[in-house]
């Protein structure tokens, strides 16, 4: 099947070229699709190296970024991942072959065990948003904030969301999961990232709560 790998990114002229050559040791036959809105380099250096970029200037959030980078991939199967090398794009190969297996979506962990790359406090919200959402849906999962997912693209076309506002990866774990999508989670290494963050603490709590509350209005299936 083919593969996309999607990124959004938001000045990120450090990182891309190592995370896209990194990439393409991997995956060489992969698309790698970015959704840009960086005042920098970022978007000229990835199609300098043969990404397909989409230009969302001025800024519209990350939500709106996210789901345009999994709707617009060409794959059949579509990788997600944060462009500051803070995941393992070694990991790309089994995440494709556990959607060969039958998986519609795999969740690559970044709290099977605390990162040292992690501050205690990030550490310790997301730990109890994965709480929250194993007692709210159900699900078995450590992490709802990884930016390393694997989705099979039939399944994303099939699944709505809501893309305003941050979070979204909130629900693109929780309502295929909710929809009785075949769902898998594997450990990952989170490594220290290239660049400054751009997280915002505050808003991004209280928006995974909504989306966790909000997401009960889907029906459950088996």
């Amino acid at each position: 099947m083919k593969l996309t790998i999607s990124m959004i990114t938001l000045n990120e002229e450090r990182a891309v070229a190592k995370v896209v050559r990194d990439i393409r040791g991997v995956a060489p036959e992969a698309e790698i699709f970015l959704v840009d809105s960086s005042k920098d380099r970022t978007a000229e250096i990835a199609t300098e190296l043969g990404c397909r970029v989409f230009k969302q200037f001025p800024p519209k959030g990350y939500g709106p970024a996210m789901d345009r980078a999994v709707r617009d991939a060409a794959g059949d199967i579509v990788i997600t991942l944060d462009c500051d090398d803070t995941y393992p794009v070694e990991t790309i190969p089994m995440l494709v072959s556990l959607i060969d297996e039958g998986y519609d979506l795999v969740n690559a962990t970044r709290l099977a065990r605390r990162p040292k790359a992690m501050p205690y406090a990030n550490y310790l919200a997301n730990r109890i948003f994965a709480w929250t959402a194993r007692l709210l849906h159900g699900i078995r999962t450590t992490d709802v904030h990884s930016g390393m997912r694997a989705y099979r693209k039939s399944m994303i076309d099939n699944v709505t969301w809501d893309p305003r506002g941050p979070a979204l990866p909130v629900d693109m774990l929780v309502i295929p999961y909710r929809m009785g999508y075949r769902v898998a989670e594997i450990p990952i290494e989170y490594r220290d990232r290239i660049g400054a963050s751009t997280l915002q603490r505050w808003n991004s709590t209280v928006w995974t709560f909504k989306r966790l509350w909000r997401s009960r209005s889907v029906r459950r299936r088996g």
